[in-house]
């Protein structure tokens, strides 16, 4: 699905997904259940169910401050295209990627063999205008969970849904 690719890319890019893209993949979820032509053969109940779970379990890693609000939005768009049953192979596929990024990305910092390989695991450096006027470093976002969750999505699409 071309708005997995979009996602991912924009993700490993920018360490974030913008508001314009959840809405995108979500518009096209509902228009496709409404038409009667969602690809999964998903139910309104289901894919309402699985939106729901992706965004409120998200949430709370969310209010914890381990992840962004991008993250959270897309994974309740994501529910929306694949239902909740769908929901934890996929969540345990990213889980696995993201945590093999930070591995790298910590070891990389132990052992600085490969600098720029780092700074890519990284991401962009980001900064904020604090209340005096002055720039504070905001906190690092060094994993693109939505790109993962992508990644896993398109995965379970193709070897996942044989049954």
């Amino acid at each position: 699905m071309l708005w997995l690719l979009f996602v991912a890319v924009y993700d490993f890019r920018q360490r974030r997904v913008p508001n314009w893209l959840v809405l995108a993949g979500a518009t096209v979820a509902l228009a496709a259940l409404a038409l009667g032509i969602q690809p999964f053969n998903l139910e309104w109940s289901t894919a309402f169910t699985g939106a729901a779970v992706g965004f409120g379990c998200l949430l709370l890693i969310h209010a914890a401050g381990f992840m962004g609000a991008g993250d959270v939005k897309f994974a309740g768009a994501l529910g929306l295209w694949v239902g909740l049953s769908a929901l934890l192979p996929i969540w345990i596929g990213a889980s696995l990627l993201a945590g093999l990024h930070s591995a790298f990305w910590l070891a990389l910092q132990r052992w600085p063999v490969l600098p720029r390989l780092a700074l890519m695991l990284q991401g962009p450096s980001f900064s904020s205008i604090d209340s005096d006027g002055g720039a504070s470093p905001k906190r690092r976002r060094i994993v693109p969970y939505a790109a993962y969750l992508a990644m896993a999505t398109a995965v379970w699409m193709v070897w996942g849904r044989q049954s």
